[in-house]
Protein backbone atom coordinates (compact mmCIF):
# COMPACT_ATOMS: atom_id res chain seq x y z
CA UNK A 1 0.00 0.00 0.00
CA UNK A 2 1.33 3.45 -0.92
CA UNK A 3 2.39 5.78 1.85
CA UNK A 4 -0.23 8.20 3.16
CA UNK A 5 1.00 11.72 2.36
CA UNK A 6 0.97 14.82 4.55
CA UNK A 7 0.14 17.85 2.42
CA UNK A 8 -0.12 21.57 3.13
CA UNK A 9 -2.16 23.47 0.54
CA UNK A 10 -1.58 27.25 0.60
CA UNK A 11 -3.67 29.74 -1.36
CA UNK A 12 -4.59 33.43 -1.21
CA UNK A 13 -8.27 32.48 -1.53
CA UNK A 14 -10.30 29.43 -0.63
CA UNK A 15 -14.03 29.15 -1.33
CA UNK A 16 -16.44 29.41 0.42
CA UNK A 17 -14.46 31.71 2.75
CA UNK A 18 -13.00 33.97 0.06
CA UNK A 19 -13.16 33.86 -3.72
CA UNK A 20 -12.63 36.06 -6.77
CA UNK A 21 -12.58 33.30 -9.40
CA UNK A 22 -11.40 29.82 -10.27
CA UNK A 23 -8.45 29.88 -7.87
CA UNK A 24 -10.80 29.93 -4.87
CA UNK A 25 -12.75 26.98 -6.27
CA UNK A 26 -9.62 24.91 -6.96
CA UNK A 27 -8.15 25.69 -3.53
CA UNK A 28 -11.35 24.35 -1.97
CA UNK A 29 -12.12 21.34 -4.17
CA UNK A 30 -8.65 19.86 -4.74
CA UNK A 31 -7.76 19.44 -1.02
CA UNK A 32 -11.17 17.85 -0.43
CA UNK A 33 -10.65 15.40 -3.30
CA UNK A 34 -7.15 14.52 -2.04
CA UNK A 35 -8.51 14.05 1.49
CA UNK A 36 -11.11 11.64 0.11
CA UNK A 37 -8.25 9.61 -1.40
CA UNK A 38 -7.04 8.99 2.17
CA UNK A 39 -4.27 11.58 2.55
CA UNK A 40 -3.72 14.06 5.37
CA UNK A 41 -4.32 17.66 4.21
CA UNK A 42 -4.06 21.06 5.90
CA UNK A 43 -5.10 24.30 4.17
CA UNK A 44 -3.69 27.78 4.92
CA UNK A 45 -5.15 31.07 3.66
CA UNK A 46 -5.32 34.74 4.79
CA UNK A 47 -8.10 35.97 7.06
CA UNK A 48 -9.65 38.88 5.16
CA UNK A 49 -11.42 40.34 8.17
CA UNK A 50 -13.95 42.39 6.20
CA UNK A 51 -14.85 39.46 3.94
CA UNK A 52 -14.60 36.22 5.92
CA UNK A 53 -17.50 35.81 8.35
CA UNK A 54 -15.85 34.24 11.40
CA UNK A 55 -19.14 33.48 13.15
CA UNK A 56 -20.91 31.99 10.14
CA UNK A 57 -17.93 29.72 9.44
CA UNK A 58 -17.45 28.93 13.16
CA UNK A 59 -13.79 29.96 13.19
CA UNK A 60 -11.85 29.60 16.44
CA UNK A 61 -8.81 31.56 17.56
CA UNK A 62 -6.09 28.95 18.18
CA UNK A 63 -2.82 30.92 18.39
CA UNK A 64 -2.67 34.56 19.48
CA UNK A 65 0.02 37.24 19.18
CA UNK A 66 2.59 35.02 17.44
CA UNK A 67 5.75 36.90 16.51
CA UNK A 68 6.84 36.18 12.93
CA UNK A 69 10.36 37.24 11.92
CA UNK A 70 10.56 38.35 8.29
CA UNK A 71 14.30 39.00 8.35
CA UNK A 72 16.99 40.04 10.85
CA UNK A 73 15.37 43.42 11.46
CA UNK A 74 11.62 43.13 10.80
CA UNK A 75 8.83 41.12 12.35
CA UNK A 76 5.03 41.12 12.48
CA UNK A 77 2.55 39.84 15.03
CA UNK A 78 -0.18 37.53 13.76
CA UNK A 79 -3.05 35.42 15.04
CA UNK A 80 -4.11 32.08 13.63
CA UNK A 81 -7.73 30.99 13.37
CA UNK A 82 -9.07 27.51 12.63
CA UNK A 83 -12.05 26.38 10.55
CA UNK A 84 -12.72 23.40 8.30
CA UNK A 85 -13.64 22.51 4.73
CA UNK A 86 -15.04 19.10 5.66
CA UNK A 87 -14.63 16.60 8.47
CA UNK A 88 -10.92 16.05 9.12
CA UNK A 89 -9.80 18.83 6.75
CA UNK A 90 -8.69 21.89 8.76
CA UNK A 91 -8.31 25.37 7.30
CA UNK A 92 -5.99 27.77 9.14
CA UNK A 93 -6.33 31.51 8.64
CA UNK A 94 -3.47 34.00 8.97
CA UNK A 95 -4.85 37.04 10.78
CA UNK A 96 -2.77 40.20 10.42
CA UNK A 97 -4.93 43.32 10.70
CA UNK A 98 -2.48 45.68 8.99
CA UNK A 99 -2.26 43.58 5.83
CA UNK A 100 -5.57 41.74 5.50
CA UNK A 101 -8.25 43.76 7.27
CA UNK A 102 -8.08 47.15 5.58
CA UNK A 103 -10.20 46.50 2.47
CA UNK A 104 -13.47 44.90 1.45
CA UNK A 105 -11.70 43.28 -1.49
CA UNK A 106 -9.11 40.51 -1.56
CA UNK A 107 -6.69 42.36 -3.81
CA UNK A 108 -5.99 45.86 -5.08
CA UNK A 109 -3.54 47.28 -2.54
CA UNK A 110 -0.51 49.29 -3.67
CA UNK A 111 1.52 47.06 -1.33
CA UNK A 112 0.44 43.62 -2.58
CA UNK A 113 3.94 42.16 -2.48
CA UNK A 114 4.42 43.22 1.14
CA UNK A 115 1.05 41.71 2.08
CA UNK A 116 1.74 38.32 0.57
CA UNK A 117 5.36 38.21 1.70
CA UNK A 118 3.97 38.50 5.24
CA UNK A 119 1.42 35.78 4.47
CA UNK A 120 4.04 33.41 3.02
CA UNK A 121 6.37 33.70 6.02
CA UNK A 122 3.43 33.47 8.45
CA UNK A 123 2.21 30.30 6.70
CA UNK A 124 5.63 28.68 7.07
CA UNK A 125 5.76 29.79 10.70
CA UNK A 126 2.37 28.16 11.30
CA UNK A 127 3.57 24.83 9.89
CA UNK A 128 6.43 24.97 12.40
CA UNK A 129 4.09 25.94 15.26
CA UNK A 130 1.86 22.99 14.40
CA UNK A 131 4.93 20.73 14.14
CA UNK A 132 3.31 19.41 11.00
CA UNK A 133 6.04 17.48 9.18
CA UNK A 134 4.67 17.90 5.68
CA UNK A 135 5.77 15.78 2.76
CA UNK A 136 4.44 18.36 0.29
CA UNK A 137 3.85 22.09 0.50
CA UNK A 138 1.53 22.90 -2.39
CA UNK A 139 1.66 26.60 -3.37
CA UNK A 140 -1.09 28.08 -5.54
CA UNK A 141 -0.27 30.98 -7.86
CA UNK A 142 1.99 34.02 -7.44
CA UNK A 143 0.77 35.06 -3.99
CA UNK A 144 2.46 31.96 -2.51
CA UNK A 145 5.48 32.12 -4.81
CA UNK A 146 8.05 33.06 -2.16
CA UNK A 147 7.42 29.87 -0.18
CA UNK A 148 9.53 27.56 -2.43
CA UNK A 149 12.30 30.22 -2.35
CA UNK A 150 12.18 30.50 1.45
CA UNK A 151 12.28 26.72 1.85
CA UNK A 152 15.55 26.69 -0.10
CA UNK A 153 16.99 29.64 1.85
CA UNK A 154 15.84 30.99 5.23
CA UNK A 155 13.86 27.87 6.22
CA UNK A 156 16.19 25.22 4.87
CA UNK A 157 17.33 24.21 8.37
CA UNK A 158 13.81 24.04 9.85
CA UNK A 159 13.36 20.76 11.74
CA UNK A 160 9.71 20.59 10.70
CA UNK A 161 10.15 21.60 7.06
CA UNK A 162 13.56 20.32 6.06
CA UNK A 163 12.17 17.24 4.27
CA UNK A 164 9.20 18.99 2.64
CA UNK A 165 9.04 19.22 -1.15
CA UNK A 166 7.30 22.08 -2.93
CA UNK A 167 4.78 21.96 -5.76
CA UNK A 168 3.99 25.30 -7.39
CA UNK A 169 0.81 25.56 -9.46
CA UNK A 170 0.62 28.28 -12.11
CA UNK A 171 -3.03 29.31 -12.43
CA UNK A 172 -2.31 32.25 -14.73
CA UNK A 173 1.11 33.30 -16.03
CA UNK A 174 0.05 36.93 -16.44
CA UNK A 175 -0.05 37.37 -12.68
CA UNK A 176 3.50 37.19 -11.29
CA UNK A 177 3.57 39.80 -8.52
CA UNK A 178 1.35 42.50 -7.03
CA UNK A 179 1.58 44.72 -10.10
CA UNK A 180 1.79 44.14 -13.86
CA UNK A 181 5.15 42.48 -14.47
CA UNK A 182 5.71 44.50 -17.68
CA UNK A 183 5.45 47.78 -15.76
CA UNK A 184 8.51 46.98 -13.61
CA UNK A 185 11.44 49.16 -14.84
CA UNK A 186 14.31 47.15 -16.33
CA UNK A 187 16.70 48.41 -13.62
CA UNK A 188 14.31 47.16 -10.94
CA UNK A 189 13.63 43.79 -12.55
CA UNK A 190 13.93 40.83 -10.18
CA UNK A 191 16.27 38.13 -11.45
CA UNK A 192 15.13 35.73 -8.79
CA UNK A 193 18.32 34.86 -6.92
CA UNK A 194 19.09 37.83 -4.69
CA UNK A 195 18.10 38.25 -1.05
CA UNK A 196 14.58 39.50 -0.48
CA UNK A 197 14.40 43.25 0.33
CA UNK A 198 13.02 44.45 3.66
CA UNK A 199 9.42 45.62 3.84
CA UNK A 200 10.69 49.16 4.35
CA UNK A 201 12.46 49.01 0.96
CA UNK A 202 10.22 50.23 -1.94
CA UNK A 203 11.91 47.62 -4.16
CA UNK A 204 9.86 44.97 -2.38
CA UNK A 205 7.06 45.77 -4.83
CA UNK A 206 9.30 44.77 -7.76
CA UNK A 207 9.93 41.28 -6.39
CA UNK A 208 8.73 38.63 -8.87
CA UNK A 209 7.07 35.94 -6.75
CA UNK A 210 6.23 33.67 -9.70
CA UNK A 211 9.77 33.74 -11.08
CA UNK A 212 11.23 32.79 -7.70
CA UNK A 213 8.75 29.95 -7.37
CA UNK A 214 9.60 28.58 -10.83
CA UNK A 215 13.32 28.73 -10.04
CA UNK A 216 12.96 27.14 -6.59
CA UNK A 217 10.04 24.68 -6.60
CA UNK A 218 10.72 20.98 -6.80
CA UNK A 219 7.84 20.52 -9.24
CA UNK A 220 5.83 23.06 -11.26
CA UNK A 221 2.48 22.47 -12.89
CA UNK A 222 -0.14 24.35 -14.86
CA UNK A 223 -3.89 23.81 -14.80
CA UNK A 224 -4.18 22.18 -18.22
CA UNK A 225 -1.96 20.16 -20.54
CA UNK A 226 -2.35 22.57 -23.45
CA UNK A 227 -1.42 25.58 -21.28
CA UNK A 228 1.72 23.74 -20.19
CA UNK A 229 2.83 23.68 -23.84
CA UNK A 230 1.72 27.25 -24.51
CA UNK A 231 3.64 28.90 -21.67
CA UNK A 232 6.89 27.53 -23.06
CA UNK A 233 6.42 29.89 -26.03
CA UNK A 234 7.08 33.63 -26.24
CA UNK A 235 3.42 34.39 -27.04
CA UNK A 236 2.07 32.84 -23.84
CA UNK A 237 5.09 32.66 -21.53
CA UNK A 238 4.79 36.23 -20.22
CA UNK A 239 8.58 36.70 -20.31
CA UNK A 240 9.17 33.59 -18.16
CA UNK A 241 9.19 31.09 -21.03
CA UNK A 242 13.00 30.85 -20.99
CA UNK A 243 13.33 29.84 -17.34
CA UNK A 244 10.39 27.46 -17.78
CA UNK A 245 12.19 26.00 -20.78
CA UNK A 246 15.14 25.23 -18.51
CA UNK A 247 12.85 23.26 -16.18
CA UNK A 248 10.68 21.31 -18.64
CA UNK A 249 11.54 18.08 -16.79
CA UNK A 250 9.82 19.56 -13.72
CA UNK A 251 6.86 21.12 -15.58
CA UNK A 252 3.55 19.25 -15.87
CA UNK A 253 -0.03 19.95 -16.90
CA UNK A 254 -3.13 18.73 -15.03
CA UNK A 255 -6.59 19.84 -16.12
CA UNK A 256 -8.75 21.25 -13.33
CA UNK A 257 -11.99 19.59 -12.31
CA UNK A 258 -15.12 20.86 -10.61
CA UNK A 259 -16.79 19.74 -7.41
CA UNK A 260 -19.63 17.51 -8.57
CA UNK A 261 -21.30 17.78 -5.17
CA UNK A 262 -21.26 21.58 -5.22
CA UNK A 263 -22.37 21.70 -8.88
CA UNK A 264 -25.16 19.21 -9.40
CA UNK A 265 -28.39 20.16 -11.22
CA UNK A 266 -30.10 17.14 -9.65
CA UNK A 267 -30.03 18.65 -6.15
CA UNK A 268 -29.18 22.34 -6.65
CA UNK A 269 -31.50 24.40 -4.42
CA UNK A 270 -30.79 27.53 -6.45
CA UNK A 271 -32.72 26.19 -9.43
CA UNK A 272 -36.39 26.57 -10.26
CA UNK A 273 -36.52 22.84 -10.99
CA UNK A 274 -33.88 20.16 -10.49
CA UNK A 275 -32.97 17.86 -13.37
CA UNK A 276 -30.31 15.51 -14.75
CA UNK A 277 -29.39 14.30 -18.23
CA UNK A 278 -32.41 11.96 -18.21
CA UNK A 279 -34.80 14.85 -17.47
CA UNK A 280 -33.42 17.78 -19.46
CA UNK A 281 -36.98 18.79 -20.28
CA UNK A 282 -36.90 20.62 -16.91
CA UNK A 283 -34.29 23.02 -18.24
CA UNK A 284 -37.26 24.86 -19.81
CA UNK A 285 -38.59 25.75 -16.36
CA UNK A 286 -35.20 27.12 -15.35
CA UNK A 287 -35.03 29.08 -18.59
CA UNK A 288 -38.37 30.71 -17.87
CA UNK A 289 -37.34 31.50 -14.28
CA UNK A 290 -34.08 33.04 -15.54
CA UNK A 291 -35.89 35.15 -18.15
CA UNK A 292 -38.34 36.38 -15.51
CA UNK A 293 -35.61 37.14 -12.98
CA UNK A 294 -33.59 39.31 -15.39
CA UNK A 295 -36.53 40.87 -17.23
CA UNK A 296 -36.03 39.15 -20.57
CA UNK A 297 -38.92 38.18 -22.85
CA UNK A 298 -40.43 34.84 -21.86
CA UNK A 299 -39.52 32.94 -25.00
CA UNK A 300 -38.80 29.18 -24.73
CA UNK A 301 -37.65 28.96 -28.36
CA UNK A 302 -35.08 31.78 -28.51
CA UNK A 303 -31.58 30.42 -27.82
CA UNK A 304 -30.40 32.01 -24.57
CA UNK A 305 -26.65 32.68 -24.52
CA UNK A 306 -24.78 33.45 -21.29
CA UNK A 307 -21.28 34.36 -20.21
CA UNK A 308 -20.26 34.35 -16.54
CA UNK A 309 -16.55 35.16 -16.54
CA UNK A 310 -14.52 38.21 -15.57
CA UNK A 311 -15.15 41.01 -18.05
CA UNK A 312 -11.63 41.41 -19.43
CA UNK A 313 -9.69 41.32 -22.69
CA UNK A 314 -8.33 37.92 -21.67
CA UNK A 315 -11.84 36.44 -21.63
CA UNK A 316 -12.54 37.69 -25.16
CA UNK A 317 -14.78 40.66 -24.38
CA UNK A 318 -13.10 42.76 -27.08
CA UNK A 319 -14.49 40.28 -29.61
CA UNK A 320 -17.88 40.08 -27.91
CA UNK A 321 -18.25 43.87 -28.00
CA UNK A 322 -17.25 44.00 -31.67
CA UNK A 323 -20.01 41.58 -32.69
CA UNK A 324 -22.74 42.57 -30.19
CA UNK A 325 -24.88 44.63 -32.56
CA UNK A 326 -24.96 42.05 -35.40
CA UNK A 327 -25.35 39.25 -32.84
CA UNK A 328 -28.46 40.89 -31.41
CA UNK A 329 -29.98 41.00 -34.89
CA UNK A 330 -30.23 37.22 -34.64
CA UNK A 331 -33.16 35.70 -32.79
CA UNK A 332 -31.21 35.22 -29.54
CA UNK A 333 -31.11 36.43 -25.94
CA UNK A 334 -27.91 37.25 -24.07
CA UNK A 335 -26.94 37.49 -20.40
CA UNK A 336 -23.52 38.77 -19.28
CA UNK A 337 -22.76 38.20 -15.60
CA UNK A 338 -19.37 39.40 -14.38
CA UNK A 339 -17.30 42.23 -12.97
CA UNK A 340 -14.12 43.62 -14.49
CA UNK A 341 -13.18 46.20 -17.11
CA UNK A 342 -15.49 49.18 -16.52
CA UNK A 343 -15.17 50.48 -20.08
CA UNK A 344 -16.38 47.14 -21.49
CA UNK A 345 -19.24 47.00 -18.98
CA UNK A 346 -20.30 50.60 -19.70
CA UNK A 347 -20.35 49.99 -23.45
CA UNK A 348 -22.38 46.78 -23.06
CA UNK A 349 -24.86 48.50 -20.75
CA UNK A 350 -25.35 51.21 -23.37
CA UNK A 351 -26.22 48.56 -25.97
CA UNK A 352 -28.40 46.66 -23.47
CA UNK A 353 -30.62 49.74 -23.04
CA UNK A 354 -31.60 49.42 -26.69
CA UNK A 355 -32.43 45.71 -26.30
CA UNK A 356 -33.87 45.50 -22.79
CA UNK A 357 -35.95 42.37 -23.40
CA UNK A 358 -33.14 40.48 -25.10
CA UNK A 359 -29.85 41.57 -23.51
CA UNK A 360 -28.96 42.10 -19.86
CA UNK A 361 -25.64 42.99 -18.20
CA UNK A 362 -25.15 42.07 -14.52
CA UNK A 363 -21.89 43.83 -13.63
CA UNK A 364 -21.20 42.35 -10.20
CA UNK A 365 -20.44 38.65 -10.32
CA UNK A 366 -19.77 38.41 -6.59
CA UNK A 367 -23.20 39.82 -5.63
CA UNK A 368 -24.93 37.42 -8.00
CA UNK A 369 -23.12 34.17 -7.26
CA UNK A 370 -26.32 32.73 -5.81
CA UNK A 371 -27.80 33.01 -9.33
CA UNK A 372 -24.72 31.55 -11.02
CA UNK A 373 -26.04 28.01 -11.46
CA UNK A 374 -29.51 29.25 -12.43
CA UNK A 375 -27.81 31.14 -15.27
CA UNK A 376 -26.21 27.89 -16.50
CA UNK A 377 -29.38 25.86 -15.94
CA UNK A 378 -31.58 28.38 -17.76
CA UNK A 379 -29.22 29.13 -20.64
CA UNK A 380 -28.74 27.09 -23.79
CA UNK A 381 -25.29 28.29 -24.86
CA UNK A 382 -22.24 29.34 -22.84
CA UNK A 383 -19.76 31.81 -24.34
CA UNK A 384 -16.03 31.94 -23.47
CA UNK A 385 -13.95 33.20 -26.43
CA UNK A 386 -10.74 33.67 -24.44
CA UNK A 387 -7.55 35.18 -25.83
CA UNK A 388 -5.75 32.74 -23.51
CA UNK A 389 -7.18 30.40 -20.88
CA UNK A 390 -5.01 28.41 -18.46
CA UNK A 391 -7.92 26.08 -17.78
CA UNK A 392 -11.25 27.71 -17.10
CA UNK A 393 -13.84 26.00 -14.95
CA UNK A 394 -16.87 27.98 -16.12
CA UNK A 395 -17.19 25.87 -19.26
CA UNK A 396 -17.03 22.71 -17.10
CA UNK A 397 -19.82 23.95 -14.84
CA UNK A 398 -21.84 25.04 -17.87
CA UNK A 399 -21.55 21.56 -19.41
CA UNK A 400 -22.55 19.97 -16.11
CA UNK A 401 -25.79 21.98 -16.34
CA UNK A 402 -26.38 21.19 -20.02
CA UNK A 403 -25.32 24.60 -21.30
CA UNK A 404 -23.39 24.00 -24.54
CA UNK A 405 -20.07 25.91 -24.76
CA UNK A 406 -18.80 28.14 -27.56
CA UNK A 407 -15.06 28.54 -26.91
CA UNK A 408 -11.75 29.32 -28.54
CA UNK A 409 -9.25 26.53 -29.16
CA UNK A 410 -6.75 27.60 -26.52
CA UNK A 411 -5.38 26.34 -23.19
CA UNK A 412 -7.76 24.35 -21.03
CA UNK A 413 -10.68 25.12 -23.34
CA UNK A 414 -8.94 23.02 -25.98
CA UNK A 415 -8.47 20.21 -23.44
CA UNK A 416 -12.08 20.13 -22.25
CA UNK A 417 -14.35 20.96 -25.22
CA UNK A 418 -14.53 18.86 -28.40
CA UNK A 419 -15.73 20.70 -31.51
CA UNK A 420 -19.14 19.49 -32.69
CA UNK A 421 -19.10 17.71 -36.04
CA UNK A 422 -22.54 17.63 -37.72
CA UNK A 423 -21.46 14.79 -40.06
CA UNK A 424 -20.49 12.38 -37.28
CA UNK A 425 -22.80 13.98 -34.68
CA UNK A 426 -19.93 13.96 -32.18
CA UNK A 427 -18.47 16.71 -29.98
CA UNK A 428 -19.44 18.72 -26.92
CA UNK A 429 -19.35 22.33 -28.12
CA UNK A 430 -18.46 24.82 -30.82
CA UNK A 431 -14.77 25.62 -31.05
CA UNK A 432 -13.06 28.28 -33.16
CA UNK A 433 -9.32 28.82 -33.56
CA UNK A 434 -8.44 32.34 -34.77
CA UNK A 435 -8.90 35.17 -32.26
CA UNK A 436 -11.08 37.36 -34.44
CA UNK A 437 -14.60 38.79 -34.70
CA UNK A 438 -15.69 36.71 -37.70
CA UNK A 439 -14.37 33.47 -36.19
CA UNK A 440 -16.35 34.03 -32.99
CA UNK A 441 -19.48 35.12 -34.85
CA UNK A 442 -19.25 32.06 -37.09
CA UNK A 443 -19.01 29.71 -34.08
CA UNK A 444 -22.07 31.32 -32.46
CA UNK A 445 -24.04 31.06 -35.71
CA UNK A 446 -23.12 27.35 -35.93
CA UNK A 447 -24.43 26.86 -32.39
CA UNK A 448 -27.64 28.83 -33.03
CA UNK A 449 -28.34 26.94 -36.26
CA UNK A 450 -27.74 23.58 -34.55
CA UNK A 451 -30.08 24.64 -31.73
CA UNK A 452 -32.95 24.74 -34.26
CA UNK A 453 -32.66 20.96 -34.71
CA UNK A 454 -34.38 19.87 -31.50
CA UNK A 455 -33.35 16.20 -31.39
CA UNK A 456 -29.74 16.87 -32.39
CA UNK A 457 -29.49 19.64 -29.77
CA UNK A 458 -30.95 17.37 -27.11
CA UNK A 459 -28.29 14.73 -27.85
CA UNK A 460 -25.60 17.42 -27.63
CA UNK A 461 -26.90 18.65 -24.25
CA UNK A 462 -27.03 15.10 -22.87
CA UNK A 463 -23.48 14.45 -24.11
CA UNK A 464 -22.24 17.59 -22.33
CA UNK A 465 -23.94 16.59 -19.09
CA UNK A 466 -22.49 13.07 -19.20
CA UNK A 467 -18.91 14.36 -19.58
CA UNK A 468 -16.77 13.55 -16.54
CA UNK A 469 -14.94 16.58 -15.16
CA UNK A 470 -15.04 15.80 -11.44
CA UNK A 471 -11.93 16.25 -9.26
CA UNK A 472 -11.47 12.49 -8.80
CA UNK A 473 -9.12 11.96 -11.75
CA UNK A 474 -7.16 15.27 -11.38
CA UNK A 475 -6.72 14.57 -7.65
CA UNK A 476 -5.11 11.21 -8.42
CA UNK A 477 -2.81 12.94 -10.92
CA UNK A 478 -1.80 15.47 -8.25
CA UNK A 479 -0.98 12.66 -5.83
CA UNK A 480 1.25 11.12 -8.53
CA UNK A 481 2.86 14.53 -8.98
CA UNK A 482 3.50 14.75 -5.23
CA UNK A 483 5.19 11.35 -5.32
CA UNK A 484 7.37 12.52 -8.23
CA UNK A 485 8.40 15.53 -6.14
CA UNK A 486 9.33 13.29 -3.20
CA UNK A 487 11.73 11.31 -5.41
CA UNK A 488 13.65 14.45 -6.41
CA UNK A 489 16.86 14.96 -4.52
CA UNK A 490 17.52 18.41 -3.09
CA UNK A 491 18.98 20.75 -5.62
CA UNK A 492 18.73 18.20 -8.43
Amino acid sequence: MSKKLKIVSISSEVAPFSKTGGLGDVARSLPKAIKRLGHDVVVITPLYDQIVDKEAHKLKLVYENVNVYLNSEESVTVNYWLGSLMSGLPVYFVDCKKYFSQKKTLYGSTHENARFLVFDVAALKLISVLKYEADIVHCHDWQTGLIPFYLRTDFRYSKTLRKAKTVYTIHNMVFQLGRNWWEVPLKKKDYGRSRIPHLSDPDIECLNFAKRAILSADVINTVSEQYREEILTKNFGQDLHRILGNRTDRLFGIVNGIDYKAYNPANDHGLARSYDYRKIVHKKENKEALQKHFGLSIDPDAPLICTTSRVTFQKGFELILNILEPLLRLDIQLIVVGSGDKSYIKEMQKIAKKHQKRFVVVPSHEDNQKYETLVYAGSDIFLLPSHYEPCGINQLIAMRYGCVPVVRKVGGLNDTVVNYNPVTNKGTGFVFEYFGDFSLFGAIVRAVETYKHINIWKELVVRCMKESHSWEIPAKKYVSLYRKALKIKNGK
